[in-house]
């Protein structure tokens, strides 16, 4: 009897771990459902890291696997990408200026100008960050990327094109950084 409960403990345990992953004390969930209840699981989560500092811990969510970026950027479904924040006060300024380098540097300069209305109104959604702060980027087909943060909706930007110059930003040829995209991909 007393093997029985404690075989069972341990699987709790075992099946509590399994839920969710840990990355710089930040749990993951293994699995998402969006607002359209479209269920997503994760790809793969990495540290964001500017010289030495942890900014964010970030995690993408699919549909299905994928360690191929270029099969990612090709998709039309359902992602999301998920930013929580570790470091301490993040300005407006900071974060727009890392979308625009990020959008500058994986994209040709056509592309980048016609979709600058899309970028101008994304980059006004945000506001400054601070640590636990959590900004979820949610691409639903049909619908757009939807902005949330801190659990509150900001807006959306249509376009299948806009989402995969987003995703460009952590995944195109120019990531803002090779060890979180390869951690993305599911690689590390």
């Amino acid at each position: 009897m007393k093997l029985r409960f404690l075989t069972a403990t341990v699987l709790l345990f075992i099946t509590v771990d399994a839920s969710a992953v840990e990355i710089a004390g930040i749990k993951l969930d293994e699995t998402v459902t969006t607002s359209k209840d479209t269920m997503l699981v994760l790809n793969g989560a990495g540290i964001r890291y500017k010289l030495f500092l942890k900014i964010y811990v970030g995690a993408l969510y699919l549909q299905q696997k994928s360690d191929s970026a270029a099969q990612i950027l090709s998709s039309n479904q359902t992602n999301r990408v998920l930013m929580h924040f570790i470091y301490d006060g993040v300005s407006k300024k900071k974060i727009i200026t890392g979308w625009n380098n990020g959008f500058a540097n994986n994209l040709d300069a056509g592309t980048l100008a016609a979709m600058k209305p899309r970028i101008d109104k994304f980059n006004a959604l945000f506001t400054n960050i601070r640590a636990h702060d959590e900004i979820m980027l949610d691409y639903l087909p049909g619908i757009g990327t939807r902005v949330v943060i801190r659990g509150k909706v900001q807006g959306n930007i249509e376009g299948e094109d806009f989402n995969k110059a987003l995703l460009s930003i952590w995944l195109g040829k120019h990531p803002v950084t090779g060890s979180l995209k390869d951690s993305l991909l599911g690689k590390n």
